[in-house]
């Protein structure tokens, strides 16, 4: 069995309902790293482009001023839609990618392009693609993945997610099998695994050395059920309260934590509840008690406030 040790916890901003780089449903970035040092955070991801301050040097400040690190950027990209898609993303990576390296961080996560709108959950493309644009996905990443670690020195991890085309255990272990394990690795997504049906552990046993980065959601199973029921998107679902803190949901944390600390390499495990919309005094006590739990079951570091 490998260390707790070996895993670094972080938060993000969707933990405080942030989903878009301006919203006015959402705290604004001042606020959020505000209310993550109180809650006993010391590592942030930035959040979708754009959210966070865009100098590095104001970036730097600010983090600073409230002792915190990033470990990580997000960014999504429809790269089944060809080369001008993958034009797109290679722009906006490496924007970020130069803001990451600037603060000191070198993951980022990149999340397949939703079929359906994240603000009311309508259908926009199928929710199937055919062979060429699963083609177009695969080999878009690998290429992706190399011009940001060469050009860059940043490492991609993908993040599977609900409501696109790599959702399922299946489509995740494909994808993982027909992608370049030099350039292309795997954010784990806890809470989108299992809004999917799959088995995390399962992953994590099969795919060891893919594994490089985490982030830590749990899922309520009697609104995922409700979810099938009602065919209900994901924009439909986070409202019900389908993500949850721990250990409310799945799945279960301690055997999970255990079987990443076995991977035995150094991985950020940065909790990420979905949220949007949410009040803006709802995030920060979940995002306390989780820090909370999280030190509990052996995962660090979390801090007293004052900070």
């Amino acid at each position: 069995m490998g260390s707790l040790e070996r895993l670094t916890l972080g938060t993000a901003p969707d933990s405080w309902g942030v989903w878009f780089a301006s919203d006015p449903h959402q705290v604004g970035w001042e606020t959020y790293l505000d209310e993550i040092a109180q809650a006993g955070y010391s590592w942030t991801e930035l959040g979708p482009t754009g959210f966070m301050p865009q100098d590095p040097s104001q970036l730097r400040d600010e983090l600073a001023v409230r002792d915190l690190k990033v470990c990580g950027g997000t960014i999504f990209a429809g790269l089944h839609r060809g080369a001008d898609a993958l034009d797109e993303a290679v722009e906006a990576c490496a924007k970020e990618a130069r803001l990451l390296t600037a603060v000191g961080a070198r993951h980022l996560v990149l999340l397949p392009e939703q079929y359906t709108d994240m603000h009311t959950g309508a259908a926009t493309q199928a929710g199937d693609i055919d062979p060429d644009q699963w083609k177009n996905l695969v080999t878009g990443y690998d290429r992706l993945g190399r011009i940001l670690a060469e050009e860059h020195g940043v490492d991609l991890v993908f993040h599977p997610h609900a409501d696109t085309h790599v959702d399922t255990q299946q489509r995740v272990e494909r994808f993982l099998a027909d992608t370049d394990p030099r350039f292309v690795n795997l954010c784990l997504d806890t809470g989108h695994i299992s809004y999917c049906d799959g088995d995390n552990i399962a992953i994590v046993e099969r795919f060891p050395e893919r594994i490089r980065y985490v982030h830590l959601k749990q899922v309520d199973p009697v609104v995922r059920d409700r979810v099938r029921r009602e065919k209900l998107s994901l924009a439909e679902a986070v409202p019900l309260g389908v993500m949850v803190e721990p250990p409310c949901g799945e799945p279960d944390m301690p055997p999970l934590l255990d079987a990443l600390a076995a991977v035995d390499t150094d991985l950020f495990t940065v909790v990420e509840q979905d949220l949007y919309p949410v009040e803006p005094h709802i995030p920060l006590p979940i995002g306390a008690r989780t820090a909370g739990y999280l030190r509990g079951c052996g995962l660090g570091p979390v801090r007293r406030w004052p900070y």
